[in-house]
């Protein structure tokens, strides 16, 4: 690294952090009647090498092959070797830059290529637990012999070259001093970590990788953030949907685990081919490849050197790294923090199973025999008490419940929806019909999505129970269009140069046909200066804390985006970024 480098970290510390919100998933229950909802988005697919697959009549199992060549990436070119630099570290953060445990988190960055990952050849499986040799959870829970347990595994696999610095020390020192936080942090982590190892050792990524949910969410799938970022690897909307995860009434998938890891890591890989660097890319996943090329052109221009440590950036994207290697430290050496990390087996903890049965959330529950909150960690995407809104449901089961799930549900001709569609009548409104169906109002609206200041049309369509499962409730779900209650805010933009309307749109998240219906005569090229209407039930993406959410909407409209939109992450130390 060359010698006139920033003096705010050596190859081993970073900047500020920002907490992210980490949102509870609870249950709604209305007189007797378990609205089974799971979590919704506040502001915030399958994969094709996915876990085994089952189907509601047959329960497949498919092996995890082994990764890509030894020091090659998903696209087998071997990765360039970091360049490695120290440079001294700015005043670490207070304890107030670095929040409450509780508080949302963002995420901050990281930057520092590969080295190429040297894995044991693969022993002969051995079977993780006992009973029936053939059955097929016994089947797929494998141990691998060389790993003692998950830990070790992702260990081996740590790649990056390591920073120091009072940074990194600052968020030592943050997790350190909160034991309960980390033990939450690694307790919801072991059911998405085996699957999250995997598919970053298939792409031939560092592993390192697979720790940037516990700074963007926790790994708390419920994690949401200021700039409406969502899920474990907190992706805003825009870049959701770029990344293929599809948003709507019935379901998130950015909360969905399969779906929101193989974004994530399209993503990231696509960051590293930009920038040739595994620093500057986790710099771009906070802040925005947007932003990071600007930061680059203008040292550029300066004659300064463009490596991560030489950038000026925002402090939480200045931060991301170090709080990145303080969680790799404490993995590295927990004894060290007088910390403890509770086993995880290097095996997996879920499977996939398909239905295109609708049914309850409670009921596809109560069908694997599995406590609802259980059901939920695993299938945070459902925004409604009912799984619907498309063809085929994709759901994550534990793999001693795969096999029941499907038995019972082929055995179950009844219907398993206990919920309808209702249309809002003149005249009527929200209390009446919260009091027809025996609902609290505030449960009416949080079933449908209705914030506290929205007005509701007539003929609007609402989600309410039903007196008891029928072929009719579910026609009713399947042939009426549900649709959000927009809260009314109006905002005026002013158009700066660069933008375009698609920016535009993206940037409030609606869509451009949208914006020409609220400003009449709009055509599809705008000019700097020109106001426009734009009616959001969310305030603008804010690039200026660019996690996923910022992130990403610097990429669809660099003029707009700030630096550092960040969305909901873990722990104090550093704000995890938003997608």
């Amino acid at each position: 690294m060359p010698s006139n480098r920033r003096a705010d970290l050596t190859r081993a510390g970073a900047g500020p952090y920002h907490p992210p919100v980490l949102r509870d998933q609870r249950p709604i229950f209305a007189d007797g009647v378990a609205v089974a909802i799971a979590a919704f988005a506040l502001a915030l697919a399958s994969c094709a090498t996915g876990p085994p697959v089952v189907s509601s009549t047959t329960l497949q199992t498919a092996t995890i092959k082994p990764p890509p060549a030894v020091g090659t990436d998903a696209t087998g070119v071997a990765p360039a070797s970091p360049a490695a630099s120290a440079r001294p570290a700015p005043p670490a953060p207070s304890g107030d830059e670095l929040g409450s445990p509780e508080e949302p988190i963002t995420a901050a960055e990281i930057a520092a290529e590969p080295m190429p990952i040297v894995l044991p050849p693969e022993p002969p499986p051995q079977i993780a637990t006992g009973g029936d040799p053939d059955s097929v959870t016994n089947a797929t829970l494998q141990l691998r012999s060389e790993y003692g347990d998950l830990w070790s595994r992702i260990r081996q696999g740590f790649v990056l070259e390591d920073l120091d610095g009072p940074l990194v020390k600052s968020a030592e020192d943050w997790y350190a001093a909160r034991p309960d936080y980390v033990a939450r942090m690694v307790e919801r982590s072991r059911r998405y970590l085996y699957y999250i190892v995997v598919e970053v050792e298939k792409r031939g990524m560092p592993l390192e990788i697979a720790l940037l949910p516990m700074i963007e969410s926790a790994y708390n799938p419920m994690a949401y953030s200021r700039s409406r970022a969502s899920g474990i690897w907190q992706f805003i909307p825009s870049t959701g949907k770029r990344y293929g995860m599809e948003q709507n009434w019935w379901f998130d998938e950015r909360r969905d685990v399969v779906a929101a890891t193989e974004g994530a890591l399209d993503y990231l890989q696509a960051l590293y081919a930009d920038f040739g660097d595994w620093y500057l890319a986790l710099a771009a996943y906070n802040w925005g490849e947007g932003a990071v090329h600007r930061a680059i052109s203008a040292n550029q221009k300066r004659g300064k050197p463009t490596d991560y440590l030489s950038l000026k950036m925002p402090a939480e994207t200045r931060g991301y790294v170090p709080k990145l290697q303080a969680v790799k430290n404490i993995v590295n050496d927990p004894e060290r923090y007088a910390l403890s990390l509770a086993d995880i087996p290097d095996a997996p903890y879920f499977t996939v199973v398909h239905t295109s049965r609708k049914m309850d959330v409670k009921a596809a529950a109560d069908l694997a025999e599995m406590p609802l909150d259980e059901f939920l960690s695993l299938n945070p995407q459902h925004n409604r008490p009912v799984i619907a809104g498309a063809d085929e449901a994709t759901l994550l089961l534990p793999y001693d419940k795969a096999e029941l799930f499907a038995a019972k549900l082929e055995l179950t001709n009844q219907p398993m929806v206990t919920w309808q569609a209702y249309k809002l009548k003149a005249n009527e409104t929200l209390p009446q019909v919260a009091a027809r169906f025996g609902l609290s109002l505030e449960t009416l609206r949080t079933v449908n999505g209705i914030g506290p200041r929205a007005k509701v049309p007539v003929g609007h369509a609402l989600l309410v129970p039903s007196q008891a499962p029928s072929d009719a409730t579910v026609a009713s779900l399947q042939n009426t269009m549900f649709t959000s209650v927009p809260s009314g805010r109006t905002i005026y933009h002013r158009v700066r140069k660069g933008e375009t309307l698609s920016s535009i749109a993206a940037r409030y998240d609606v869509s451009t046909q949208d914006i020409k219906g609220w400003n009449k005569g709009l055509t599809a090229n705008v000019v700097p200066g020109q106001r426009l209407r734009v009616v959001s039930d969310a305030g603008p993406v804010r690039s200026k804390k660019s996690k996923r959410g910022a992130t990403h909407a610097a990429r669809t409209a660099p003029a707009t985006v700030r630096p550092g939109v960040k969305r909901a992450s873990a722990p104090s130390p550093a704000r995890p970024s938003a997608r």
